[in-house]
């Protein structure tokens, strides 16, 4: 008897000093709502590999890395990546240690389909996904699915990609295929990731795939065509999968927070003016009683147009069988959010930039406080409370609607103990909770990302994991870094305790010696009983 009230006390003593030490730490800390969920994302060619197997089609970012492989900064590409495609219940075992509940990835374009088109779809491709989906659902794990995070299948590229009007045909085909072979599992589907970022480096700078350099004009173009590419998903699942389904549809868009650099009335404008060209160009269609871009917007660039010499404007407002096609083709708003900037509009601005572009339509300039955290690595300053003022934005300009925060992250360089990552989360979170006391209907948060990923034109000089992958082991060992283990923290306790700070070097083992003392222990028991 006294054997058998010995271990009984010893495994109380080792599972539950967590939660006493869990209601110490949370006193006088605010507590998340319980229906907001956190989760990770990845994108499909960031993290899969297995680039020619499977059946798997040509990507456009397959073409670019083979033809022009010295565009990538470190001379990378994403034939391995991760190779999650053969290692994916790695990946789920990351989020299962983390404790998240959600999961956004994305499906590669070219795997399911080839060469483009629903004429052939690849048994290979979706018995992958499938495979992905079940996995994350046997461990609670729900899946929240982008169907395009820029992997064009190369030769609808070839055909015109996002710069031809058929494109919304050909997304709405590749969609359908989608939702009649997960949706039964699937119930949250991101119709495109980003279209203003797919745009503008896309189809503006050129410094992503197709590396087409046209910023006045390819850059709106590619941007209108995505928007009717979403809404024509939208109605096919409204119209042929919701009833039997249940499921929701989005859009993911991206935005810095832009404030005005001094209280000057050029300032002011100028910033509202940001917002309404990187954000309300791609929310006032779905999410506005117009269905059509921003008339501030529309003015700005017909004006520039005219300045330029042409007949017509360079933005091509939507038709109004367009517009009202677009009311309302988001059941939520989809957020990626970085970083901010301060605007400025003077003089010193006029006719710096090329014209044609956004920029010389735009006509501001920006910088950042000196104060803001920046990473050595890439273009991300630390400001949470941009986050929230960006969350309130939405909320006063668009109706209060549903956001999910489908990416939000910061970048170091190679190494696990990244407590400016964690710094990040923490600051970045508690704006998040400032906005929900503001009264924003957000209801979730993804970090990016969930392991080290191919940055597309960065490659792997910056990364951006919470998990680091070893690039040089044929295995790809996933590692947790730091902010995995705080991020973890705060998934457990859903607040955001700025004294935890776990022991990098000890916690893995840590937590091994405690499952296996309490594994230990049951035993014992069960021999003794």
């Amino acid at each position: 008897m006294f054997y058998k009230l010995f271990i009984f006390v010893f495994c109380i003593f080792t599972t539950s000093g967590s939660s006493v030490q869990y209601e110490k730490q949370t006193q006088n800390l605010r507590t998340f709502p319980d229906d907001f969920f956190f989760g990770t994302a990845t994108s499909s060619y960031q993290i899969e590999g297995a680039w020619n197997e499977g059946g798997k089609g040509w990507s456009m970012w397959d073409q670019l890395v083979r033809t022009d492989p010295g565009h990538i900064r470190d001379g990378t590409n994403g034939d391995v990546a991760a190779n999650s495609y053969h290692f994916y219940k790695k990946d789920v075992e990351l989020l299962k240690e983390l404790g998240v509940s959600v999961y956004r990835f994305s499906i590669a374009w070219p795997r399911i389909l080839p060469y483009g088109r629903p004429d052939y779809v690849n048994p290979e491709g979706v018995a992958y996904y499938n495979n992905l989906i079940n996995e994350l659902l046997a461990n609670d794990i729900t899946p929240f699915v982008t169907i395009y995070h820029w992997e064009l299948p190369q030769n609808l590229n070839e055909q015109g990609g996002w710069l031809t009007s058929e494109i919304a045909d050909w997304f709405g085909d590749y969609a359908r295929v989608l939702f009649a072979n997960f949706g039964d599992r699937v119930k949250h589907w991101i119709t495109i990731n980003e279209p203003h970022i797919h745009c503008s480096f896309g189809y503006g700078t050129g410094s992503h795939a197709p590396r087409i350099k046209s910023p006045g004009i390819g850059y709106y173009e590619c941007g209108r065509n995505i928007i009717l590419a979403h809404a024509k998903a939208w109605h096919i699942y409204d119209k042929e999968f919701r009833a039997t389904q249940g499921g929701v549809i989005g859009i993911t868009l991206d935005s810095t927070m832009a404030m005005p650099g001094s209280n000057s009335p050029d300032d002011i404008q100028g910033a509202a003016d940001y917002m309404t060209f990187y954000l309300g160009q791609y929310a006032d269609p779905l999410f506005s009683a117009t269905g059509n871009y921003p008339q501030r917007m529309i003015d700005l660039v017909a004006e520039a147009s005219r300045r330029q010499g042409l007949n017509e404007s360079r933005l091509k407002p939507f038709t109004q069988e367009e517009a009202k096609n677009n009311i309302g083709t988001s059941d939520f708003f989809g957020l990626n959010h970085y970083s901010s900037t301060y605007v400025y509009r003077n003089s010193s601005v006029t006719g710096i930039y090329e014209a044609p572009s956004l920029n010389d339509d735009l006509q501001v300039g920006t910088f950042p406080d000196p104060n803001w955290y920046k990473n050595p690595t890439a273009w991300v300053y630390r400001y949470g409370q941009g986050l929230r003022k960006l969350l309130v934005h939405i909320k006063d300009t668009y109706n209060n609607p549903t956001i999910y925060i489908t990416e939000n992250g910061f970048s170091t360089a190679t190494g696990r103990n990244d407590t400016d990552r964690a710094d990040y989360y923490r600051e970045y979170l508690n704006g998040v909770l400032d906005a929900i006391d503001d009264g924003v209907n957000v209801k979730g948060y993804c970090a990016w990302s969930l392991i080290d990923n191919f940055e597309w034109s960065f490659g792997y000089s910056v990364r951006f994991g919470l998990y680091e992958i070893d690039q040089d082991d044929p295995e790809k060992i996933r590692k947790p870094k730091y902010s995995a283990l705080v991020y973890k923290e705060i998934v457990r306790t859903r607040t955001v305790d700025p004294s935890y700070n776990p022991d990098l070097a000890t916690d893995a083992s840590v937590d091994i010696k405690s499952s296996f003392l309490f594994v230990l222990a049951v035993a014992v028991l069960n021999i003794i009983w």
